[in-house]
């Protein structure tokens, strides 16, 4: 690590950015705020600054609008917030504005304002407004990109006119992180998207060949005399749930807070007393026949917002909190153990922050209550109670230290204790992101080690790193990483790492347009090396290396093909379960996907691929589609569904155990996934979701089984058949969901939401049923019903201590 960082400052000096000649907007304080309503008849607008001359970076470089299509901004600001007011001069017959969600881009026209109260290049925060009225916000940063989960509590309002739209936008201080200064600097960036021809403007003119966008802001100038404002933001909630599945009925009532305080200018506390997250999404559940765990998106929002520090090295994968028992039971003969599929959280706090001097730390804390599970003896139908998992603590401590406006080097630290006798965790990384100082080169490092106390058997130690070069600039780039991970690399505790023993080397080059050419708006062609060894033994694995197209036309319909190749023998040291190896040779695949333009009221998403193997003995043939036809019925109406079919024929892979000996089988199988899902937004404060998904999965395997041998070959010698091993390994996997959701938010910042839900699952080996059959089976399952209603309420600290002010001039 630190060779790395002393050659880079030795060949290629840092400088503070890459934009020159950067605009400024001055800006003066209101003696009366205006009245974010969208009409700019407010005395503040009359004699503010204008910022124009926006200049396109999407999908041209260099473009202006017409003089009837130009952008005027203006901003000025008072003890409470920053005002935004923008004129977006446009025919309104072509402004496209269809509702959505929050944060959802849809089909619409949108503004967006970028502050950076740092003025560093690296951290900002975005507030977008669509035409529709709807909006969205994000922190960004070169290490994560853009964080849409992020969410604060601004106003804004928007009203189609004669000549265009316009936009009043009031940004509370308390949204902001920055510390209290003499005439600050802060950065700042305009944007402006054309939905209809998917064309970005920007106030400060971008490069998109080279740097991040942060490099490209702005000034904004003229902020005297700011003061931080006390940051507490409380939000009560209550949810009510009835649950009926089989018969039983159950209710519960919850109360609890989340919280946000800013415990300095540049830092804040997140905490969430009491959680409920009972409103979180369903998980897209499919049968897993692979080796590795089944792992899911995380959809409770105090674990997505705000994650950025936590999210470096890659040792923190939050749904490990409140994840399946991690305990182990052992069981007698005739004992079978029921237990919660989740541990109930107690509560979360993050910290997190920088400094003006781009120092950025993180501090993550969660606690998990005890749980039990019961064993029953099926024969005597006697009950015990067991602990299946402790009280348990888990906490991440990040320091990360910016610089230059295109670099990082960060420290993490995560750690698991859990009382008792059951395992404990910790792993740390040190992580560099670097780019010289023309933001052409770019090399990342990552080295981490894990730590795990088994309790009677000690601490066992793992060891892993990340390397990548690359050049990252001008129309072809290409680059080299290597992964390596020793066997005894165990992050799975707090963080996610699906294999270790890896020794693999990558090589990537790819070409691409930033500016039109021909009937192509743009294209990218990449093409790929992968040569993959283990660590112990020290053998090769496998290779393949390929290519993917992808183009957008002047249409904006877009299109791609991909080719992989896997040539001669491949060695999964995985599949087995035990460590051996299993053979297959030049496997091929390839596929194509067609996306035409969402703008129009009907579009399609079409998607095929196919593979097979060229090898002695075998006939495996895949292939898979998806069809996804959406209709925007009208702005306020979005209908989308979407058909899956998979079918591989002539698969081998492990079917089940025997003798603690794996056994191999050959199988068909045949997955079809059928979605609808249906948004209606009234208004940008009301709006109706529907959410519809039926996974059939059938796996068939022939009759006759195999055993591995050391050569990593198949033979049906050992006589095993699917009749006589003891667990039938054929499968009849069926789930089904619906998902109905009402949200309204009443008060700014405030949310009353309802929500159905049912689901329903079978199980069997009956591979022989159809669809129609299988569908029947399910329906004759018991179905789980779900009804919650959820209120949360926004309540800012300053508006309580308005009122008490009030209230002691009234009295």
């Amino acid at each position: 690590m630190c060779w790395v960082i002393l050659l880079f400052s030795i060949i290629s000096p840092f400088n503070k950015g890459n934009a020159q000649n950067k605009k400024a907007l001055h800006v003066g304080r209101a003696k009366k705020a205006p009245k974010i309503d969208g009409n700019l008849n407010d005395e503040v607008w009359q004699n503010a600054e204008i910022a124009t001359g926006f200049i396109q970076f999407e999908p041209d470089i260099g473009n202006i609008r017409p003089e009837h299509e130009r952008t005027e901004v203006k901003i000025t600001y008072n003890d409470r917030a920053i005002y935004v007011a923008a004129y977006l001069y446009d025919d309104p017959d072509k402004i496209m504005k269809q509702l959505t969600a929050r944060d959802d881009f849809g089909q619409s026209d949108f503004f967006r304002v970028v502050l950076n109260p740092n003025n560093d290049s690296q951290n900002d925060t975005e507030f977008t407004v669509f035409s529709s009225g709807q909006q969205s916000d994000a922190i960004a940063n070169p290490s994560i990109g853009t964080d849409r989960s992020w969410n604060a509590v601004w106003r804004s309002a928007v009203k189609i006119v004669k000549d265009g739209w316009t936009v009043e936008i009031e940004i509370p201080y308390r949204t902001l992180r920055f510390p209290e200064q003499d005439n600050p600097i802060w950065g700042l960036q305009l944007h402006r998207n054309f939905r209809r021809e998917r064309a970005q403007y920007s106030w400060n003119p971008i490069d998109p060949t080279k740097g991040n966008v942060g490099l490209y802001h702005g000034e904004l100038i003229g902020l005297n005399n700011l003061k931080p404002p006390i940051r507490l933001n409380l939000y009560p909630f209550s949810t009510g749930i009835v649950n009926d599945f089989d018969g039983k009925t159950t209710t519960d009532l919850t109360f609890g807070m989340d919280v946000k305080y800013g415990i300095t200018d540049n830092f804040t506390l997140d905490a969430t007393l009491v959680p409920d997250f009972s409103q979180a999404g369903f998980d897209n559940i499919v049968l897993n026949l692979g080796p590795f765990e089944q792992t899911f998106a995380e959809q409770r929002q105090f674990f997505t917002e705000g994650v950025d520090l936590f999210s470096k090295g890659g040792l923190f994968f939050s749904r490990r909190v409140g994840n399946a028992p991690s305990g182990d039971v052992e069981l007698v003969e005739n004992e079978v153990l029921n237990q919660p599929d989740e541990v109930k959280v107690l509560n979360a706090v993050k910290v997190s922050g920088r400094t003006k001097k781009g120092l950025g730390i993180g501090f993550f804390n969660a606690i998990t209550e005890k749980t039990f599970g019961t064993i029953t003896d099926t024969l005597t139908g006697n009950e015990r109670s067991v602990v299946v998992e402790p009280f348990a603590n888990y906490n991440i401590l990040v320091v990360d230290q910016q610089f230059n406006g295109n670099s990082a080097v960060s420290l993490i630290n995560t750690n698991v204790t859990r009382n008792g006798e059951f395992r404990d965790a910790n792993a740390t990384a040190l992580v560099a992101n670097l780019v010289n100082r023309r933001n052409t080169y770019r090399i990342d490092t990552e080295l981490r080690m894990s730590n795990v106390n088994y309790q009677n058997e000690g601490w066992e130690s793992g060891f892993s790193t990340f390397f990548r070069a690359a050049k990252v600039h001008g129309n072809l780039r290409y680059g080299f990483a290597h992964r390596f991970a020793d066997t005894k690399y165990n992050i799975n505790d707090l963080g996610l790492n699906l294999r270790n023993n890896q020794n693999d080397f990558e090589t990537d080059v790819s070409y691409q347009i930033f500016k039109p050419r021909g009937k192509l708006n743009s294209y990218r062609i990449n093409g790929f090396f992968n040569y993959r060894r283990l660590v112990d033994p020290n053998v090769y694995a496998r290779m393949n290396f390929g290519s993917t197209y992808r183009a957008t036309t002047r249409k904006l319909d877009s299109y791609g093909f991909r080719l992989n190749i896997e040539p001669g023998k491949q060695y999964d040291y995985f599949e087995s379960r035990d460590g051996r190896f299993f053979i297959y040779e030049n496997f091929i695949s390839t596929g194509a996907n067609v996306s035409t333009n969402y703008n129009r009221t009907f579009a399609i998403d079409l998607r095929a691929n196919i593979g097979t193997l060229f090898e002695t003995g075998r006939d495996l043939f895949t292939y898979d589609f998806e069809i996804e036809p959406r209709v925007r019925v009208n702005d306020h109406l979005l209908l989308i569904y979407q058909l899956n079919f998979d079918y591989r024929n002539g698969d081998r892979g492990y079917a089940t155990s025997e003798n603690d000996e794996a056994i191999f089988g050959e199988r068909n199988r045949q997955r079809v996934t059928n979605s609808l899902r249906g948004n209606y937004n009234f208004n940008p404060f009301h709006s109706l979701g529907l959410t519809f998904r039926h996974y059939w999965d059938t796996v068939a395997y022939d009759d006759e089984l195999f055993t591995l041998l050391d050569n990593g070959r198949l033979t049906t010698d050992s006589g095993y058949t699917v009749d006589n091993v003891s667990d039938n390994p054929n499968i009849n996997f069926s789930t089904w969901n619906i998902d109905l959701n009402y949200s309204w938010q009443f008060v700014q910042g405030s949310f009353l939401t309802f929500l159905y839900r049912n689901q329903l699952f079978s199980n069997d080996e009956n591979v022989e049923d159809n669809f129609t059959d299988s569908l029947d089976l399910l329906f004759n399952q018991p179905v789980q019903h779900t009804f919650s209603l959820r209120l949360q309420y926004f309540i800012d600290y300053r508006g309580i201590k308005s009122i008490f002010k009030k209230n002691k001039k009234a009295s």
